[in-house]
């Protein structure tokens, strides 16, 4: 991939830090330091004009929450930055940035990529699983032990410089690298998760080019790799565990390497079998638990709206219609319904 040099003066574009913003204020409208912002832009655009120009760029120290994410409760520590000028500085770098690292980016790296999410992924297993038995036969599922804590900064560093060669662009990500005083990445900033997958570019390359995998696709640092014989996809991971070493990563204990035929994958929250699909366990309880408080409650909240528009996009894409007109149906919980409660903007609406 040829280098990449002198687009800092595009970071710095005042157009670009404009959009910005508007792009980092989006779902924070109604906080009070976002509106203050969003209500004077153009003074704040000149303000980090100011700052990306002199390259007098002061980020502000994190704040750090423990929550308690999925359906395992699994424990994250959260670093929150400032919006102004931390987010804002984020995304002017981020705008420029993204063409640049989805050009090499594996084809089926789906986390955190524009158009290439959940339902991107599993309409490719659903696809391979149908149309190619004799190469889906084995699946060998990974993912990466402590993944974010555990990126080594250094190492980050040295991908960057390696497609990009302007030095003000090369600066401007190290400090946004050094700008957490733990260890590896900080969860919560939005150039994290872009700079973690351009992280495990180099892996996803190996294991396509290198490793000969023909089915192949990453979530961030869950992994799933398809085969027709169990001995050479127990050759690929303990080449991953090798792979992985320099880069300072290594994989969780709980790999699991299975006939596809003799049970489900579990996989971005779905359970893919062939020729079907239903949703993981733990979605379909915690949708059925969401409809009986609202019929208990006896109207829809926004917060329900919101809640009950994403569970009908999940149960979309599975074979749901069983579970769909015993849980949702009976109770006249309809899409119409809950875009109506937001589209009109009220708080509540009767069943």
């Amino acid at each position: 991939m040829k280098r990449k040099g002198n687009f800092y003066k595009d970071i710095c574009n005042k157009e670009n830090i404009k959009k910005a913003i508007i792009e980092a204020a989006k779902g924070k409208k109604d906080r009070n330091n976002v509106a203050r912002i969003i209500e004077n832009i153009d003074h704040y655009v000149d303000i980090l004009y100011n700052m990306l120009l002199s390259k007098d760029i002061k980020l502000s120290p994190y704040k750090k929450m423990t929550i308690h994410d999925g359906a395992n409760k699994k424990e994250r520590i959260i670093f929150k930055p400032a919006f102004f000028p931390d987010q804002c500085i984020h995304w002017s770098l981020m705008l420029q940035l993204q063409p640049i690292l989805q050009k090499g980016m594996y084809e089926y790296c789906c986390a955190s990529v524009p158009n290439r999410g959940i339902h991107y992924g599993s309409t490719y297993i659903k696809r391979i699983l149908k149309d190619d038995r004799k190469n889906t036969k084995y699946c060998l599922k990974l993912d990466v032990k402590k993944f974010y804590p555990s990126i080594d900064k250094e190492v980050c560093k040295r991908k960057f410089r390696r497609i990009i060669k302007d030095y003000d662009v090369i600066n401007l990500i190290d400090t946004i690298i050094d700008s957490s005083n733990e260890s590896g990445l900080p969860i919560g900033n939005f150039t994290s998760q872009w700079f973690a997958n351009f992280y495990l570019q180099d892996l996803d390359h190996f294991i396509k080019e290198k490793m000969k995998v023909k089915y192949y696709l990453r979530y961030m640092d869950d992994m799933v790799l398809f085969g027709r014989n169990k001995k050479e996809l127990h050759k690929i991971k303990n080449a991953i565990d090798e792979f992985l070493k320099p880069e300072g990563l290594k994989l969780k204990d709980n790999w699991q390497l299975f006939k596809v035929d003799s049970r489900p994958l579990d996989f971005l929250g779905y359970r893919f079998y062939r020729g079907y699909t239903t949703l993981r366990r733990s979605n379909f309880l915690r949708i059925k638990r969401r409809v009986k408080k609202i019929v208990k409650r006896g109207y829809i909240r926004q917060t329900d709206a919101y809640s009950m528009i994403s569970y009908h996009g999940w149960l979309s894409h599975c074979n749901s219609f069983n579970y769909r007109n015993k849980y949702i149906k009976p109770y006249n919980i309809t899409l119409k319904k809950c875009k109506g409660v937001i589209r009109n903007g009220r708080s509540k609406l009767k069943l």
